[in-house]
């Protein structure tokens, strides 16, 4: 019987020429996406709102199309879910994606018949353009495992309605289904315990060649795995496993401990996918950064990091973008998105292709006292320190201290270690040091005597994942925030 990897090499390797040819156009496709967008929408109500018909240029589509987040559309978001059609785009959604917001509650994110392509065809451009890459193909003659919630849909007036997780589960292709893991009773299994138990009894004896999720949540599952298995590793358990996919967050922390608990480096292909688009993937194994998804029907334009709160914030296409400067995205797409703010920074690495790295989220940072730390700062300075010494880094946290007992105010890190350092102190010290040398206006507090140095609290094994639970954020795609403008996360912690 010829193989699926036999089959689809060819199709792969014609996948990668055409992504690296759309990505040599980024800048002109951009354009004709945003044209096309404003077209196909012109008669919905939001394009009559916006006047659509008059916009031609790019300048015309700033000036009718102002920037927000749900909160800001949320008239037209709910009218979308009241069963309206029309509204930001033609006819009715396929599907809500349901999501939690930070300040807007429950959010309902559309995704159309248009949409859809971007989610999945971006998916399978990601893992294609790895085939075609490396020629490692082996994982589609095997089994395969996407940790995610339950694919159970609700309706909301007519439209199913349910986690991008899960609705992502009922696209997979019929040619692909075969091989995929769990059982769908198990995935719509909502406690993530007694899932993860479940899992692992259809796994643990299954040839499983891919695993994918979020690295907290599949540190979890490789640590039942061993403890249910009593092998040492995990490709002593699956010896065919070789391909890890991922996305959410920085890979980086979590590598130390997945590495060991598997017993060797795993191939690895990190994606961005969000409720509103899938953003960008890796489509290299030798140079930095996501390959920006420029030709699926997103407009992307950026606003500089540190005037997205702006009242009139500079916008930016893909052709002004600069190398190592930090940017909000914003998006419109054929969900029917306009100006929409997503809520996450990124830089950019390369424009030739148009590479990045995401930086952190608009809400996920510190300036207490005008520092504007990242997340991306806080995780280059951490683990640069961890490697010096011998370290290893379970998860972690970081937020301002203003008023303190006695003595000046600091930034507060609560660190979960799973190799510990020998001296905290001496470990807390080297990452301040690290700090001074990521951020200036940090370094300018600290040398100016308005901050003192860092403060690192160790905290128990177990301790984030306990705080997980008591918030209902156990497993699927949710997230520790590296960082916190405020105290109500570590307070709770």
């Amino acid at each position: 019987m010829v193989k699926k990897s036999s089959l689809l090499k060819p199709y792969a390797h014609y996948l990668r020429r055409r992504i690296r040819y759309r990505a040599g156009f980024a800048v002109e496709m951009q354009e004709e996406i945003r044209k096309d967008l404003v077209r196909t929408a012109r008669n919905t109500a939001f394009g009559k709102d916006h006047s659509f018909d008059r916009i031609k240029t790019y300048a015309d589509f700033k000036r009718h199309v102002p920037i927000g987040d749900y909160e800001a559309f949320r008239s037209y978001f709910d009218r979308t879910k009241a069963g309206e059609a029309d509204v930001c785009w033609p006819g009715k959604p396929r599907y809500l994606a349901k999501t939690s917001g930070t300040t807007s509650g429950v959010k309902y994110i559309p995704l159309t018949r248009d949409s859809l392509p971007n989610h999945f065809g971006s998916a399978r451009n990601a893992l294609f353009n790895y085939v075609a890459e490396t020629g490692h193909s082996r994982w589609l003659d095997g089994k395969m495992i996407f940790l995610s919630g339950s694919p159970e849909m609700g309706s909301t007036n007519g439209i199913p309605t349910g986690r991008l997780s899960g609705i992502v589960n009922h696209e997979v292709p019929a040619w692909l289904r075969t091989n995929q893991l769990p059982s769908y009773p198990t995935n719509c299994i909502e406690d993530w315990e007694t899932k993860l138990e479940a899992i692992v009894d259809e796994t643990i004896g299954a040839d499983m060649r891919l695993i994918s999720g979020i690295p907290p949540w599949v540190q979890m599952y490789y640590e039942r795995l061993l403890a249910r298995s009593g092998k040492r590793t995990i490709k002593e358990l699956f010896p065919n496993f070789e391909m890890f996919v991922y996305g959410g967050v920085n890979f980086e922390p979590y590598r130390e401990s997945l590495e060991r608990l598997v017993g060797e480096r795993i191939p690895s292909v990190e994606t961005y996918p969000a409720s509103e688009g899938f953003l960008a993937y890796q489509d290299s194994q030798t140079e930095p950064g996501l390959l920006l998804n420029t030709a699926s029907g997103i407009f992307f334009e950026f606003v500089p990091a540190e005037e997205v709160f702006s009242d009139n914030p500079p916008r930016l296409s893909l052709g002004e973008v600069e190398v190592g400067k930090n940017y909000a995205v914003i998006l419109s797409t054929t969900a029917g998105l306009w100006g929409y703010n997503l809520g996450d920074t990124v830089e950019f690495v390369s424009t030739e292709p148009h590479r990045i790295l995401v930086t952190g989220r608009v809400k996920h940072f510190i300036s207490a006292f005008g520092e504007h730390v990242i997340g991306k700062e806080v995780e280059s300075a951490l683990l640069r320190v961890a490697q010096e010494h011998s370290v290893s880094v379970t998860e972690f946290t970081v937020a301002p201290q203003v008023n303190p007992e006695s003595g000046l105010p600091y930034h507060e890190w609560f660190v979960e270690f799973g190799t510990p350092p020998a001296d905290l102190a001496a470990f807390a010290a080297a990452v301040d040091r690290e700090m001074v040398e990521e951020n200036l206006y940090y370094r300018d507090l600290i040398e100016g005597k308005i901050l003192r140095p860092l403060v690192m609290r160790e905290l128990p094994a177990g301790a984030f994942r306990e705080y997980m639970r008591s918030q209902g954020k156990l497993g699927g795609q949710n997230k520790v925030p590296r960082l916190s403008n405020d105290r109500a996360l570590v307070d709770r912690l």
